[in-house]
């Protein structure tokens, strides 16, 4: 029985998706729930499982190309593996792909297979496949291509490349250097965070104001029961948590900093999303702990250290990093002492927590060695006073410092 494999659901307005790697070929017996492609969102990357035991069939998108939700990707040929004996054509899985590739390479894109997507779009708008040139795999099309030659960016690509950098060309190397060179094409979610960085940049007027905070009480609460907290909560008792409800605190106090600008309207948000800032191999990701503010600390914790782990094997979900109203970001796990965060639009405000290093600072008039640790604020000066912002990081440095306020909520 012949099962499609299809784009599962992506997440909160994610639309689309880009085949960024087959893991199995056609002829190769997968498992029930055995992962057998990898998408690639302007989000996450993310796996889809067989889903049932048998041989990989017909792949429908090829990689690179760009898919929709509920878009075919392949056939699974449901039930045993066929043997050497009774599938004899295909002795390797990319034997008849290999064989094929030089024929069809100089031939028009619309000899290739199209993607669903890209089939839809080419018969939607009555356009030549012919037409139109394919950056794909073996000059398949592209969605990406197809848009392009529907805006006629195709017509005059040499006007428009200056435009776009023109005090940075790049420079042609040196033989021998070229030779030492390896050109990587940028992954979707790489290309969309440099987007989006450059959008805050572009769009809000993004200021940053510091402090430094005393973590020594800090420290000395989580020395003190760090091993009851974990026994009684079954998670480890960190700084991260307590720097997001010192943050929740604050946004209570500066409603400003948890809100954001929809064309002529500020809309303050009356619940607290905190983003967390999350290092992966494939780039920066911010899953989301959803009403923090309902939350306490060990539940903070163990949210935290679930996203922690599932970042770091790839399981983080659209879903996760959907509807953050507020992100911090700790630079200091990679030895930052001090940087300027950069805002995650449409959000106003970001913390960035950075090394703790013991410094001399002066405390009743006395030099004393007090493990300090500096803090960031970057926020959208268009709605946000510089009064306002300063005040919220030292409300910030407030608690820290004495988080038995944390607890009293004074």
């Amino acid at each position: 029985m012949a099962i499609e494999i299809t784009v599962p659901t992506l997440g909160e307005s994610v639309a689309d998706a880009t085949v960024a790697r087959w893991i199995k070929k056609t002829g190769d017996a997968v498992a029930a729930d055995e992962p057998v492609v990898e998408l690639e969102t302007d989000k996450v990357t993310l796996e889809v499982p067989a889903p049932a035991a048998g041989t990989l069939g017909e792949i429908i998108a090829a990689e690179g190309s760009s898919v929709e939700v509920g878009a075919s990707l392949a056939i699974l040929n449901e039930g045993a593996a066929p043997t050497a004996a009774s599938a004899p054509v295909t002795p390797t899985p990319e034997a008849a792909p290999a064989a094929t590739a030089p024929a069809v390479a100089p031939a028009a894109a619309s000899d290739l297979p199209l993607s669903p997507a890209v089939r839809r779009l080419v018969e939607e708008n009555n356009l030549n496949p012919a037409a139109i040139r394919g950056t794909g795999v073996d000059g398949r099309l592209t969605k990406a291509d197809v848009l392009a030659h529907m805006k006629g960016a195709q017509a005059a690509p040499p006007a428009a490349a200056p435009a776009a950098a023109p005090a940075a060309p790049r420079q042609t190397p040196r033989p021998e250097d070229a030779a030492r060179e390896e050109r990587v094409p940028m992954s979707k979610l790489r290309q969309v965070i440099a987007t989006r960085l450059k959008i805050a940049q572009n769009t809000a007027a993004m200021l940053t104001t510091f402090n430094e905070v005393d973590m020594s009480a800090l420290m000395s609460m989580r020395a003190d029961y760090r091993q009851e907290f974990e026994a009684a909560y079954g998670t480890r008792l960190g700084f991260m948590g307590v720097f997001v409800l010192a943050s929740i605190q604050a946004l209570q106090d500066f409603p400003a900093v948890n809100a954001e600008i929809d064309g002529t309207d500020i809309i303050y948000k009356n619940y607290y999303n905190i983003g967390v800032a999350v290092g992966t191999p494939q780039g920066l990701v911010v899953p989301v702990v959803r009403d923090a503010g309902a939350m306490n600390l060990a539940a903070i914790e163990s949210q935290i250290a679930d996203f922690g782990d599932r970042a770091r094997n790839g399981k983080i979900t659209p879903d996760d990093m959907a509807g953050g109203t507020f992100t911090i970001s700790n630079g200091g796990v990679y030895g930052s002492l001090m940087s300027t965060p950069i805002l995650n639009p449409p959000q106003s405000g970001i913390l960035g927590m950075h090394k703790i290093e013991k410094r001399p600072v002066v405390i009743d008039d006395q030099m004393v060695i007090r493990p300090m640790m500096y803090l960031a604020l970057s926020y959208d000066h268009r709605i946000i006073d510089g009064r306002e912002a300063v005040s919220f990081l030292a409300r910030i440095k407030e608690l820290v410092e004495d988080p038995r306020r944390l607890v009293l909520g004074v």
